[in-house]
């Protein structure tokens, strides 16, 4: 078998047979880990509203979204229609556009506090972005964050988020912990480390590195910490300290977005400095943004006389992004979140009732549109207590096999679902025989 006739028309291939192409031409096969799977991936035919189909014939129902992204699952006809007439006008150019503007102002007006904005091309960007203009304007080198919380792979951005027993350390005074090989020590120094939603430990380790601490970088509910709200009080201790020592307190909302009209900060009565946003916000495609306090955003700002952080992107605010993001944002209205909030809030609801039955040490949290399933029977509130060890990793991806081979369902890979627009409450329904199934399928090794 050759590339090329995996890409001939007429031919059929399974997902078997293409894999086996992929490896000679891709690492393990995959341009992104989060697709990859034993035996194999399986490759899309066409996918329509929250409906997959792959290559073999299977259709399933999406409560991934690609990993929280497509707020109107695949194919959004309004979208479609609107990025098909953009494209005959072109994808890039060396020029401004005014769909570029007309995003911008939707966004700021969207959420109190974005006074300004800067399109980027993905989250990881976004986030990079924020921590370097933390940087510019205040001329300090280190950052703080969460343990556990991911942020994209930006190296400072990265660091603990798959700290653990072995390499964690004191609570006290948790590990910067590496993800890549080779990642500079300079790095690790310049990261500190705090356990969320614990203020008294966290305002301690901040005071130790005040001087040097240019952010902090909070997701008000982080995925990988365990799908955990942001307390209030914790909000409200991060913002007074940055305050009083002068560094910034920025927000990454590239997946919590979605939860309110205007994002999760919409849920404190504290604003961020500067938010990171990305995901949902690209209709679909890769996208990326920084925004908050015009004096801070002043720092990009190429007609100011000192420019402190020179930044630029062949592809930032392409057309077609800018197109189906205002597109997709302009759907996604206050009556649209509330509407989507409520059908996830039953779907969290028949979940439980479905443990209840089984019988099962299981447990959910979440905001908004998305939860995450726990095998424990209290829901987690540290990263610590949320953390998997490897038998229980291992039942995880073994009931998350069984829900996309036996139930033809996707879920994100820690057992998370993220809903769409396209989601009725028949998709519900079917979720929670699911899961009612699934969770008797691993009751006997829970």
């Amino acid at each position: 078998m050759t590339s090329k006739n995996i890409s001939s028309k007429g031919q059929k291939h399974t997902s078997e047979e293409i894999y086996k192409q992929a490896c000679n031409v891709l690492p393990g096969g995959v341009s992104r880990n989060t697709i990859f799977r034993k035996p194999h991936p399986y490759y899309v035919s066409k996918a329509s509203g929250c409906y997959v189909n792959d290559i073999d014939g299977i259709q399933r129902i999406d409560f991934a979204n690609n990993m929280a992204s497509l707020i109107h699952g695949h194919a959004n006809p309004q979208i479609v229609s609107a990025v098909t007439e953009q494209l005959q006008k072109g994808t890039a150019y060396t020029m401004a556009t005014e769909v570029e503007v007309a995003f911008a102002q939707l966004l700021c007006d969207r959420v109190p506090g974005l006074d300004k904005i800067r399109f980027v091309n993905s989250g990881t960007e976004a986030v990079m972005t924020m921590i370097k203009a933390s940087r510019a304007y205040t001329g300090r080198p280190k950052i703080a964050k969460a343990e556990g919380a991911y942020h994209g792979t930006y190296d400072f951005a990265e660091i603990s988020q798959t700290a653990n027993p072995s390499n964690w350390g004191d609570i006290n005074k948790p590990n910067s912990v590496p993800l890549a090989n080779g990642t500079p020590q300079g790095v690790l120094n310049d990261v500190v480390i705090f356990p969320f939603n614990d203020i008294e430990r966290t305002i301690s380790i901040l005071d130790q590195h005040a001087k040097d601490i240019a952010c902090v970088l909070i997701d008000p509910v982080p995925h990988r910490v365990g799908l955990i709200q942001a307390n209030t009080d914790f909000i409200e201790a991060l913002y007074k300290w940055t305050r009083k020592n002068g560094a910034l307190l920025v927000f990454d909302e590239v997946v919590t977005l979605r939860i309110n009209y205007s994002g999760a900060q919409e849920n404190y009565p504290v604003k961020p400095d500067l938010t990171a946003l990305g995901k949902m916000i690209g209709g679909g495609f890769p996208v990326g943004a920084l925004a908050g306090r015009s004096d801070i955003m002043r720092v990009l700002d190429p007609s100011e006389s000192k420019l402190l952080f020179p930044h630029s992107g062949t592809f930032s605010a392409n057309p077609i992004t800018m197109t189906a993001g205002r597109v997709a944002m302009e759907l996604f209205d206050e009556q649209a979140v509330l509407k989507l909030n409520a059908l996830t809030q039953k779907a969290i609801d028949q979940i439980r009732e479905a443990i209840k039955i089984a019988d099962v040490p299981i447990s959910i949290t979440g905001a908004g549109s998305m939860f995450r399933i726990h095998l424990k029977a209290s829901p987690p509130t540290t990263y610590r207590e949320a953390y998997q060890t490897k038998e229980t990793s291992i039942l995880i991806k073994k009931l998350l096999n069984y829900f996309f081979i036996n139930e033809k369902i996707m879920m994100v890979n820690t057992c998370t679902c993220m809903f769409s627009t396209a989601i009725t409450q028949k998709e519900v329904d079917i979720l929670a025989e699911a899961m009612l199934n699934g969770f008797k399928f691993i009751k006997s090794k829970l």
